[in-house]
């Protein structure tokens, strides 16, 4: 196996997550344990409240934690993620919309310990950027992420409008999980059409004057891809290839559920201009998430990236319907 570099880091990878799992349900059974003498003393009156009460919480969470691993039993749930978010019409103020999307999806990984890659950012005219491609690498990433896939709308007073107007933006999000070597895609070189252009972003004096960035159009589907955060060509072409296989997977399990009538419940949420969650910030501080019908008061705290009950309500309603 250690002569294979590629297999021993997917076995390995495998190990750990089947470690993890294995740690959190002792943890779970130790912790119920606990509780279960904590009440006991409780009803002795040797110990207060509070102590049952916050051993109670940790036990919540931890629950909350196993049920999330059942509920992401799917074959790719455990991958990386790939992310793109593009803004909607009405320029400007989408893209400042998309922006704010790009920025709480940045502080949710960080909260949960993922790695945060930029792959393309393109800025936008004023404000905000035009499109964005990001990896969030970590355990489950794109399990999770599947509950960010669709349209999200903002409400708000917008601070582009000299008359203080109230606005409507939408940005879409697409995610896809990140190929490893356990998938097999097969691209023709034929099919594939790879320009390079002088990167426009962040990045130094090297990067904006060499023709480093990579565009690759896979000709049959349509799809585009690009990267322009490396400071050399090559691994600008090996990220935007990673990105265009990981989509072109992402295109083929759509296909296949669709055949099944899987993803019919779905489909109408991925269209643009039926928006999946709703962001209300005037007249009113409200998040809804219309599928789920979950929502939130505190804007700010989601804007900071603590969306995970929002993940969590889709998730468990995904398995309901699922039964």
């Amino acid at each position: 196996m250690w002569e294979n570099n590629t297999e021993s880091t997917l076995i390995m990878k495998k190990i750990s997550l089947l470690e993890k799992d294995i740690n959190l349900r002792k943890r779970l059974i130790e912790k119920a344990e606990d509780l279960e003498v904590l009440n006991e003393f409780l009803d002795q009156e040797q110990v207060k409240e509070e102590e049952v009460s916050k051993e109670l919480d940790i036990f919540s969470k931890l629950l909350k934690d196993f049920e999330l691993k059942l509920i992401l039993n799917g074959k790719n749930d455990s991958n990386d993620a790939i992310v793109t978010i593009h803004p909607g019409a009405g320029g400007t103020e989408s893209q400042d919309w998309a922006e704010m999307l790009y920025r709480m999806y940045s502080m949710w990984a960080e909260s949960k310990g993922f790695k945060f890659n930029v792959i393309d950012f393109q800025n936008g005219d004023e404000a905000g950027l035009k499109d964005c491609t990001i990896e969030i690498v970590g355990d489950y990433a794109y399990g999770l992420m599947q509950s960010e896939i669709g349209i999200h709308r903002l409400v708000r007073i917008s601070p582009f409008d000299s008359n203080s107007r109230r606005h409507t933006s939408f940005a879409s999000v697409s995610v896809s999980p990140s190929v490893d070597n356990e998938i097999d895609i097969e691209i023709n070189q034929k099919d594939l059409r790879i320009d390079t252009f002088r990167s426009s972003g962040a990045g130094g004096q090297h990067v904006n004057k060499t023709d480093s960035a990579i565009r690759i159009t896979h000709i049959p589907s349509g799809v585009v891809t690009q990267c322009q955060t490396q400071r050399s060509q090559h691994k600008n072409k090996e990220q935007a290839m990673k990105v265009l296989k990981s989509k072109l997977f992402h295109m083929e399990m759509q296909k296949q559920l669709e055949s099944k009538k899987e993803l019919e419940g779905e489909k109408k949420d991925i269209g643009w201009g039926s928006q999946i969650r709703s962001y209300v910030f005037h007249p009113y501080n409200m998040i809804k998430d219309h599928r789920t019908k979950f929502e939130v008061g505190n804007i700010k705290s989601v804007m900071d990236g603590n969306i995970d009950d929002f993940i969590y309500s889709y998730l468990l309603d995904k398995m309901e319907k699922n039964k």
